[in-house]
């Protein structure tokens, strides 16, 4: 009985849940795809320059 209980509660709750709608969501998303572009282009610049860093040592 007690997993029926819970589960009505999850379902309860899942109802108070505000969901974004389609264009926060793909506003998210840009940000999201945007920032991962940036540090990972920042990232293969920090690598290159400490690798060619260490080629002179």
């Amino acid at each position: 009985m007690k997993l029926f209980k819970f589960f009505k509660s999850v379902g309860t709750e899942m109802k108070l849940v505000v969901w974004p709608n389609g264009h926060q969501t793909r506003i998210d998303t840009t940000i999201v795809v945007s920032m991962s572009i940036i540090f990972a282009i920042f990232f293969a610049i920090v690598d290159w320059a400490i690798q060619s860093g260490l080629l002179y040592l």
